[in-house]
């Protein structure tokens, strides 16, 4: 869809309600659009009004308006400190409105009917460009439709943006009214009319005007004869100019006092390029040339308007326009347009508005015909305005990366049209002086001129850097191409330009950098690629340094070239800034170097620059020496010289090489010469000159380099280049040099170069200011002399000749500035006298004196011109001699204020100076200046005086000229006073911000809200606040006034001090007067978008926001991947086998759970005594990686064992292991894809691929199974991987989609290759990490089908169990039981077996009784499935131990001898479960089967392996009836029963060290009598748990408590308090934190997971009883992802004091013995001499005793295998560098069986203790006495 044609019909009131009908003409290219999207952004006021109608062909439409800045609200827009979240809300308003704000349904009677044929009325273009919008381009093949007429009214009024309302105030009574279109925001097209405001988006336009005939009331009581009105004589008919052609003037069919105005434009125009004016404008037609009309040539008709009352200004301000407009014709080509017009209007933001053949223009621009310096600056601005029309309205970027090359091509055409305008020696000064500032400019903070992969419009703060490196860049390109040899430059490529956009052969008009050169290279031949990448795509100017010498010998010049690059110098170490400015780091090119040999002729050479450094070898031409001065030839041109000054025209032309300086009277006479003190060579300087074989060299002759060229010439030689080279670039250079090194030849040189008529006057401009390097004590103060001897001519001459210049009274003569050249000589000598300083700072007296005699005796009366900008220059100078330039000398005692040495004379001249300047200012209020430019100069002065501390800061002089009724700049001016004191007080603060708001500039509005954050930073700077930048360490006494070494370290961090510093400031951060009104006027609906930026500044400097609660983003995923769930298989039925008696006696055993579904194993109860064939879905148990408890009954029933109490529902398992991962599979994965996605080159694997967003439309149909990070780590949480290989496997597969699809060297497959290679080091660690950890269970993995019990063959009084690995082997038992269940057991010890049968006799008792006997039975430890650590189930005693026994007992058979041994010994003492399921086995245990057991007994708890310990509640229920019982270690683990919980749920306190004692396990031999340890059953359905830790839990309450959103949960709702009369209706267990306080103080909590429980119901309550989103729910997330944190933290697992204390020992014994003599110290690859250590082994994996020492120090291991796996790997990396048979592997095998003989010794003698005590931190010893006695 686009627009092709759009008729606007907007009535014009001065009412500022312009009312408009728009007819758009819709091209639809397709069948099936339903709605239209236009951009309508009216800032909506309240008495705005929008669209009233849309029709569609005629019929009504539906629409929908929705302006998204309009109705932008904050959640508490009376707080200041909520500004971020209305940055934030702008942002995504300007963001929302880039898409459309007016859409519109085509109704369903609208049929789009087809052409019948495609792309006729378009051009066809050979190359379509479909990136690019708009008509021109070449439309896709396909079937065209007719176009569809779309009607829209609508209204405005008071609109912000988009047109400018002029009237007439009190404060300005004579103001003209008139309106016109304004650029005061990027999308102001949208603020006036509904359009795809879009800067490529072109149409047709047609526009009528509907106006008053005159803006003022015609008198009633004056008619005619015919009873008509009488027209007033100087009334001014209202006048409308418009983008396009005036089509027709004609009166209102129905109103006689309305006109209409009718105007069309058929080209092609973005709506951004239509403007228009209405209003009294006086119009002057410029008149064609009579030339051009008498050969037939149309030129374009061209009109120049503006207000009454400047008529006389207009004509001299914009007649030149005619010959612009023919220049720019004859060389570029047609003018693209019918017409051109100039509106000079009030009050505009910007100087100029470039529209269609309109420009409008601030009426600063007009000047009379005695102006001076404005006639340059209009004339450049208004050709640059014409300029505009070909190359960026008619022609415009075809990105907005293009932008240089149309801002650049306009400013490029421009400079010549002011080269025919000014002159040649202007055009190049102007290059020259621009080509310093770029250098200067561009030294790393700037970025490419060109930036193609940025989508963005330029950004404001780079765009004038752009503009001035843009035609500089055009400059030397067509420099290059003219060397070419087959080129005229760029003269011939730019008239094809133009011809193919007049044409139709540019698509769309737009202009694209690769175009562009394209085109040169096709003209010129050459290849452009490397001039690009230096000049337009990369930043930067190279530096040259030169030097030359004469080789005699050779016959040569010798010239050294370096070339440096200062902007990839600076960049060179920050990587991101180098990818985002690209600087250049070595420039190459041929540049060339003129030689003027000793006979005078210039002989060119071209230097290929090709390295940064390099001597070349110039051939020298002439064979003789330099020319003597002392010579007849000398002489004879010295005569010739003479007789061309007397006026020989013939001699003057004989002289081929004759000096600017001879024929200059008063240098030949002698007497002169000593008046003027003219100094001339030495005879030694004679000699060296006459030893010279060269007159001077010039470097970059044809100025084709943008760089800083530092040439080592003599002085002399510069001198002959400035007074004989005739080009104002080598003079300029000439000037620059000779000004580094004064001398009095030097200052008599400038000052001849001054007197001398003959150079360009800027050239002696230049001159005047280098005198002021001359003004030196080393030189008698030469250079003033000069000075005051060269403006001497300007006044009245002494009566004595021989008057001394430096007590002289300067009486200047009336002004006459007729000659131009010598105006500006005169107003640049006062600036360069101006300067001269002594050592100290100061200017002489005399100078200041000098100045205040211009200011009093300027006489102007006869001279034709005005002196109003002359006068400026004497103020400002003024300003300038009176201040000191040396640093403020501070000091200890003199902190803030400057010390002041302002003597009598310095007072008096001061106040000559202050009256003066009082006088002009009176002057200027009753005789104004053209602009007020005095009285702005005299703020100024009082400025500087004010900041420089030599006047009193008087808000007098400011204040009252900001109001309005001052002009405009003025005001401005005054404002800038205003802002260097102290405004922050609060009633100016409220009158700034006032005018902010309210005043009726936009230019105003715009600069107070720019400069009062501008002006904090420098008040803060200035220590003009109250507690300034504080140096307290830094009060150090310097006289000097240089920064102390402190302040140097700190300045690093002055813009956080500031902030600081005005954020507790208590006038300007705490300021009440600020608070109030920021942010009403920054929410007020009409506030300028400029000033509302500016304010959220200012709040972002002196406030502090309050952060935003991040919302919740919710992720929908794509297809992939698909949710992988195993097949649904059939109930796994285990039969029940035998039921067989139980050892110990206790409750009946409980039923297993069925697997119902992969992956998790649900054993549901099976019938008793059925038969017990083999499981079907072995691996279904080996998958599910825990063996979650099974439902238990709610009824005990009498059985010889009683039915398992606890959990009546599945255990919880976590998402993600699911799909039967291991919670150390799950771990390293979800580690290993952390460090992916944080590793560098892992950005375009992040998310799944957008073919629209990554340019690959058809990567779903090459890569059929597509893969990413987020995806992965999508199904790791979903619990789609069974283990870590299938992670592996999808990684391998994204990997491999990668490679697939893109070309091996492109971008995404290197990075494929590098993020592979990572993981591949990152996978081999997780691998080696997890083979160490599961190095005991990978057997029983492959080994464990199915489970079969049976007796263990230690215990003799039972028959041992069996673990059958075969899948098809049915269960079998040979323990005699009747009723066989599904159950899983460890078998138990000798020593037990014997209380086992006693209580198998016994009868079953109540419940209690039973629990408390389950919890006295021997711990059975549970064969882990599969997956070792998976996060735990509840644990229930089912008789599952005897299972786990079996289990580890092949384990045994299966390992190596030696383990063999240690596990018959273990076998002896068979060691009991543990409480918490995660501590290790007896002590004697193998390190294998620890592993084990830890992992198994894991699943028997859902909390976490660090609580190891029962809570203290738990010995509530003694067992009397068994004195004999098992070992206290079995009593950790009961089965729970929540519904039979009864009275033993309530925790009976115990002594805090029998807790530890309770869980001990592996000590068989030390059985305890009943009487000495209470019965350690947990309270009936409870799971396991962890005793509470007071200090952790008041730690978690203490750092939540802190958080702002906590007080409304730090205590009971109050029904009436909080307002929610049914809070207690529908939570039924309310719970807050105070009251856990409470509970925590009451010791009411037995467990830290009660007290988890009641914090997760606070929170729980909260989302129950409010909605989502709510302030509350909001609370609750904030906190509760808080208290999660902190509950992690409490919850470490650390390794046990005991443990490590052992492992301590450990270290401590192998470092001591002999053979660790080799891992003692960290390698050190050149102590060592072996360099490639750490390329073999990577440092970050190396590893030696001290290292591991500091580690298990620093508490890095949390576990003994942690310590274990770095000893492996500190043994590896010295077998894997020296090889398994050297002499230091052979060590390492020692050290290896050494450091495991002694850590088995540890696992199985103290491991044990320490692991269980866990948390709950019990010393050693009391529970070893304990479990003795």
């Amino acid at each position: 869809m686009s627009i092709a044609h759009r008729s606007n019909v907007p009535p014009l009131t001065s009412r500022d309600t312009p009312k408009s009908l728009l007819y758009q003409t819709v091209q639809t290219s397709g069948p099936s659009i339903s709605t239209l999207d236009s951009a309508f952004s009216p800032f909506d006021s309240e008495d705005f009004q929008a669209i009233h109608s849309v029709t569609v062909a005629s019929h009504q439409a539906e629409f929908v308006h929705h302006d998204p800045l309009a109705h932008i609200n904050i959640s508490t827009p009376q707080d200041c400190h909520t500004y971020p979240e209305l940055k934030r809300k702008l942002y995504s308003a300007l963001a929302e409105g880039d898409e459309g704000e007016l859409s519109i349904a085509i109704p369903k009677e609208v049929s789009l009917r087809q052409s019948g044929h495609g792309g006729h009325s378009m051009a066809n273009v050979a190359t379509p460009e479909p990136q690019t919008p708009g008509p021109s381009q070449t439309p896709a093949p396909g079937p065209e439709f007719m176009p569809i007429v779309v009607h829209i009214e609508y209204s405005l009024r008071n609109p912000v943006d988009g047109i400018q309302f002029v009237l007439p105030t009190d404060a300005y009574p004579y103001r003209v009214p008139h309106a016109y279109t304004v650029p005061s925001s990027p999308d102001a097209a949208r603020c006036w009319v509904p359009c795809v405001d879009n800067f490529w988006e072109k149409c047709t336009w047609e526009f009528e005007f509907v106006v008053p005939r005159y803006l003022e009331e015609p008198d009633l009581t004056q008619r005619d004869e015919n009873g008509d009105y009488v027209e007033q004589q100087e009334t001014i008919p209202t006048v409308v100019v418009c983008s396009g052609d005036l089509v027709e003037q004609v009166a209102h069919p129905n109103n006689s006092n309305k006109t209409i105005y009718l105007f069309s434009q058929t080209v092609l125009t973005s709506v951004q390029h239509v403007a228009f004016a209405a209003g009294p404008f006086h119009i002057y037609p410029i008149a064609a040339d009579s030339p051009e009309e008498a050969s037939g040539v149309t030129q374009p008709l061209m009109h120049a308007f503006c207000l009454p009352g400047q008529e006389s200004m207009l004509h001299t301000s914009t007649s030149f326009l005619r010959s612009a407009m023919n220049f720019y014709c004859t060389d570029f080509g047609s003018y693209p347009f019918g017409s051109f017009k100039v509106v000079a209007v009030d009050d505009m933001p910007v100087q100029r508005f470039d529209s269609a053949t309109l420009s409008l223009v601030t009426i600063d621009l007009l000047h009379g015909e005695d102006a001076i310096e404005q006639v340059i600056e209009t004339r450049q601005a208004l050709s640059h305005s014409l300029a505009c029309q070909w190359m960026g309205i008619n022609i415009q970027p075809k990105a907005w990366s293009d932008t240089w090359l149309v801002n650049g091509l306009a400013l490029y055409i421009t400079g010549f049209f002011i080269r025919r305008l000014l002159g040649n020696n202007e055009y190049r000064y102007r290059l020259k002086r621009d080509m310093q500032r770029v250098v200067e400019w561009d030294n790393g903070s700037m970025p490419p001129i060109c930036q193609p992969q940025h989508l963005d419009p330029p950004d404001v703060a780079a765009l004038p850097f752009v503009n001035l490196k843009a035609p500089l860049v055009l400059h030397i390109l067509d420099r290059r191409l003219g060397k070419s040899g087959t080129s005229l430059g760029l003269s011939r490529v730019l008239p094809k330009i133009f011809l193919s956009a007049i044409s139709g052969e540019l698509p769309n008009n737009c202009l694209s950098t690769h175009s562009f050169l394209r085109t040169c290279r096709k003209v010129s031949g050459i290849d452009l690629r490397s001039f690009a990448e230096q000049w337009i795509y990369g930043s930067g100017c190279p530096a040259f340094g030169f030097s030359a010498s004469f080789n005699r010998k050779k016959m040569a010049v010798e010239i050294t070239m370096r070339q440096e690059a200062p902007a990839y110098r600076a960049l060179e170490h920050n990587e991101v800034s180098k990818l985002l400015f690209k600087p250049v780091s070595f420039f190459e090119g041929q540049m060339t170097v003129r030689i003027h040999e000793a006979d005078g002729t210039p002989y060119e050479h071209v230097l290929d620059i090709r390295s940064p450094f390099k001597r070349y070898e110039v051939p020298f031409n002439t064979k003789y020496k330099r020319i003597r001065r002392n010579t007849k030839r000398y002489l004879a041109r010295q005569a010739a010289a003479q007789a061309a000054a007397e006026g020989d025209a013939e001699a003057a032309e004989a002289m081929g090489l004759i000096d600017m300086g001879f024929g200059l009277e008063i240098w030949e006479k002698e007497k002169e010469r000593e008046i003027w003190k003219v100094a001339d060579w030495t005879e030694e300087d004679e000699q060296v000159m006459s030893g010279a074989t060269y007159e001077w060299i010039r470097m970059d002759a044809d100025f084709e380099w943008i760089a800083a060229i530092a040439f080592e010439q003599p002085d002399f030689m510069w001198v002959s280049q400035l007074q004989r080279d005739r080009d104002v670039v080598a003079q300029l250079e000439a000037i620059h040099a000779l000004a580094k090194q004064p001398t009095a030849i030097v200052s008599s040189t400038f000052t001849k170069t001054v007197l001398v008529s003959n150079y360009y006057y800027r050239i002696r401009c230049e001159a005047a200011t280098a005198l002021v390097n001359c003004a030196i004590r080393r030189l008698e103060f030469l250079g003033l002399f000069h000075l005051f001897k060269l403006f001497l001519r300007y006044c009245y001459e002494p009566e004595d000749a021989n008057q001394d210049l430096f007590t002289h009274n300067y009486v200047p003569k009336p002004n006459d500035f007729s000659d131009l050249s010598e105006y500006f000589v005169r107003k640049t000598l006062v600036h360069a006298i101006s300067q001269v300083r002594f050592e100290n700072g100061k200017t002489p007296a005399i100078v200041r004196q000098f100045l205040v005699d211009q200011l009093r005796y300027n006489d102007n009366t006869a001279n034709p011109y005005s002196d109003a900008f002359y006068i400026c220059t004497l103020v400002s100078t003024a300003a300038c001699a009176t201040i000191s330039v040396a640093p403020p000398e501070r000091g200890e005692l003199l902190k803030e204020e400057v010390r002041s040495e302002q003597s009598a004379e310095d007072a008096n001249l001061l106040k000559q100076a202050v009256d003066e300047i009082s006088r002009y200012r009176s002057m200027d209020r009753l005789i104004s200046s053209p602009h007020n430019v005095v009285t702005i100069a005299a703020l100024e002065f009082y400025l500087l005086l004010t900041a420089a501390n030599l006047l009193p800061n008087d808000l007098r002089v400011f204040f009252p000229l900001t109001r309005e009724g001052n002009y405009t700049q003025v005001r401005i001016a005054a404002f800038d006073g205003l802002f260097m004191s102290k405004w922050y007080t609060p009633a100016i603060m409220r009158y700034v911000l006032a005018v902010m708001a309210n005043d009726p500039s936009r230019v105003i509005r715009r600069h107070v809200a720019r400069c009062a954050c501008q002006s904090l930073a420098l008040l803060v700077s200035m220590n003009e606040m109250k507690n300034g930048l504080k140096d307290s360490e830094s009060l150090l006494i310097e006289e000097d006034g240089s920064m102390p070494p402190q302040a140097k370290e700190v300045k690093k961090s002055d813009v956080d001090l500031m902030i600081k510093v005005l954020r507790k400031d208590r006038e300007i951060g705490k300021n009440e007067v600020l608070r109030e009104f920021l942010m009403p006027i920054a929410l007020a609906p009409d506030v300028d978008q400029e000033v509302r930026w500016g304010i959220i500044k200012l709040a972002d400097m002196v406030l502090r926001g309050v952060e935003e609660t991040p919302p919740k983003v919710t992720i929908h995923l794509p297809p992939t991947p698909v949710a992988e769930q195993a097949p649904q298989l059939p109930p796994a039925k285990v039969p029940a086998k035998p039921q067989r008696l139980s050892k110990t006696g206790g409750p009946p055993q409980r039923p297993h759970p069925a697997a119902v579904a992969t992956p998790k194993l649900k054993i549901m109860p099976s019938a008793a005594r059925a038969p017990t064939p083999s499981v079907p879905t072995p691996t279904a148990a080996t998958r599910s990686g825990a063996m979650p408890p099974p439902p238990v009954p709610t009824k005990a029933k009498p059985k010889p064992k009683p039915k398992p109490v606890g959990v009546t529902k599945q255990p919880h398992v976590p998402k993600a292991q699911t799909g039967g991962m291991s919670v150390n599979d799950l771990r390293a994965c979800r580690n290993a894809l952390k460090k992916l996605k944080m590793y560098k080159n892992a950005a375009l694997f992040m998310q799944p691929v957008d073919p629209v967003r990554d340019h690959a439309p058809n990567y779903y149909e090459v890569i059929k199974n597509p893969m990413d990070l987020s995806t992965m780590g999508a199904k790791l949480e979903e619990g789609h991987y069974k283990d870590r290989f299938v992670f592996e496997a999808d990684f391998r597969l994204m990997i491999a989609n990668a490679k697939q699809y893109n070309v091996s060297g492109s971008y995404a497959h290197i990075e494929a290759n590098l993020l592979e290679t990572f993981f591949e080091r990152l996978w081999i660690r997780i691998n080696k990490t997890l083979e160490v950890a599961n190095k005991a269970t990978e057997p029983a993995k492959k080994e464990l089908p199915c489970i079969v019990v049976k007796p263990l063959p230690q215990n003799p009084s039972q028959q041992p169990t069996r673990v059958s690995t075969s899948p098809s082997a049915p269960h079998r038992t040979t323990a005699e039981q009747p009723a066989p269940r599904p159950i899983i057991k460890l078998k138990v010890g000798g020593g037990q077996v014997k209380v086992a049968e006693k209580v198998d006799e016994k009868p079953v008792e109540k419940l209690a009784e039973k629990s408390a006997e389950v919890s006295k039975a021997p711990k059975f430890k549970t064969r882990k499935q599969k997956i070792p650590d998976e996060a735990p189930p509840p644990y229930v005693d089912d008789g599952s131990h005897d299972l786990l026994q079996e289990v580890i007992a092949i384990e045994r058979e299966k390992d190596e001898e030696k383990r063999q041994r240690r596990m018959a010994e273990s076998n002896k003492e068979s060691p009991p479960a543990k409480a918490s399921g995660s501590g290790p086995p007896g002590k004697r245990r193998k390190p294998n089967i620890e592993g084990d057991e830890d992992d198994v007994l894991m699943f028997a708890t859902p909390i976490s392996r660090k609580d190891k310990s029962v809570p203290t509640g738990s010995a509530s229920t003694p067992a009397p009836d068994r004195p004999n019982a098992a070992p206290p270690k079995a009593a950790t683990a009961p089965p729970p029963k929540p519904k039979k919980k009864g009275p033993e749920a309530a925790p009976t306190p115990a002594p805090a060290p029998e807790a530890p004692r309770i869980s001990i396990k592996g000590k068989e031999r030390e059985v305890v009598s009943a009487s000495a340890q209470p019965a350690p059953s947990k309270p009936k359905g409870a799971t396991s748990t962890t005793p509470i830790n007071e200090k952790k839990c008041r730690d978690v309450l203490r750092v939540i408590s802190k958080l702002p959103e906590y007080p409304i949960f730090a205590q009971p709702v109050d029904p009436v308090r909080d307002g929610c009369p049914t809070y207690y209706e529908e939570i039924t267990h309310p719970m807050d934190f105070g009251t856990m306080g409470q509970k925590l103080t009451e010791g009411k909590y037995a467990s830290i997971e009660d007290f988890a429980k009641d914090a997760d119901l606070v929170f729980s309550n909260c989302r129950t009883f409010n909605p989502p989103t709510t302030y509350p729910v909001t609370c609750a997330d904030i906190v509760e992802k808080v208290f999660k944190k902190e509950w992690a933290k409490a919850h470490e697992k650390k390794l046990p004091w005991a443990e490590k204390r052992s492992l301590q020992g450990l270290v401590a014994t192998l470092v001591k013995e002999d053979i660790s003599f080799v891992f003692r110290e960290p390698v050190d690859p050149v102590l060592l001499g072996i360099p490639t250590y750490f390329q073999v082994i990577p440092k970050k994996d190396a590893r030696d005793l001290r290292t591991i020492r500091t580690k298990l120090d620093s508490d890095k291991y949390d576990s003994i295998e942690a310590f274990e796996a770095d000893m492996d790997l500190m043994l590896w990396n010295a077998i894997t560098f020296n090889g398994a048979d050297s002499e230091v592997g052979k060590i390492s095998y020692i050290v290896k069986d050494r450091y495991k003989d002694m850590l088995s010794n540890i696992k199985s003698g103290g491991g044990t203790k320490k692991r269980k005590e866990g948390d709950t931190k019990p010393a050693p010893q009391p529970t070893k006495k304990a479990k003795l006695g």
